[in-house]
């Protein structure tokens, strides 16, 4: 992994003073983006470059949104587990231009969302990790996306015995929206850079 960090490096558009690089670490589920993010994390703070790391996952929005709806549960999870739009204009047009974002941030354990405040600093290499990053309201808000492939079976043995109980959920929901996403958005050919994970 060290090495591919060290040639990653190579690769990203250099943070210069005043300025703010915005990276995408897009992948799908159990595709190894948490982990990459924490290299990277730990290889930038020994450069003394500051981070600031998003998780695409803590702004989903309420189940009652994206679940029980009158769409095909694939959908739901493609196109509803996140207010898109909502998200294009308070994240992703504000992450050079402003130095504090409002974000509403969701709860898991009380199934709520609340504003919180984000701070950026001038001077920073943004990270931006999760599902379905390259989708077309998103992507061009990015200085360089990364994409973590996986194949699917290697990606589902990752998961929990109990989850993996329910492979009904995945076949019915996941799976399908992430074909979806590779047939239609083709991230592995848009992305600037594709690490086999």
């Amino acid at each position: 992994m060290e090495d591919k960090i060290t040639n990653l490096f190579k690769k990203i558009p250099k943070v210069k003073q005043g300025q703010k690089v915005v990276l995408g670490i897009d992948g799908l589920s159990r595709s190894g983006k948490t982990t990459i993010v924490r290299n990277i994390e730990q290889h930038i703070q020994e450069k003394n470059i500051l981070t600031c790391v998003l998780h695409i996952d803590d702004y989903i929005v309420e189940r009652e949104r994206r679940y029980n709806t009158s769409n095909e549960e694939w959908d739901e999870y493609y196109n509803l587990q996140w207010d898109v739009e909502w998200l294009k204009e308070n994240l992703f047009k504000k992450l050079k231009e402003s130095n504090e974002l409002k974000l509403l941030t969701y709860n898991n354990s009380s199934d709520s969302s609340k504003l919180q405040t984000v701070k950026i600093p001038d001077t920073c290499l943004i990270i931006i990790e999760g599902v379905f990053l390259q989708r077309k309201e998103w992507r061009n808000y990015f200085d360089f996306m990364i994409f973590l492939y996986c194949g699917r079976e290697e990606r589902f043995n990752r998961e929990s015995v109990e989850t993996q109980n329910n492979i009904e959920k995945f076949e019915n929901r996941y799976w399908k929206a992430e074909d979806y996403y590779m047939e239609t958005v083709l991230p592995i050919e848009k992305a600037d850079l594709v690490i086999q994970n």
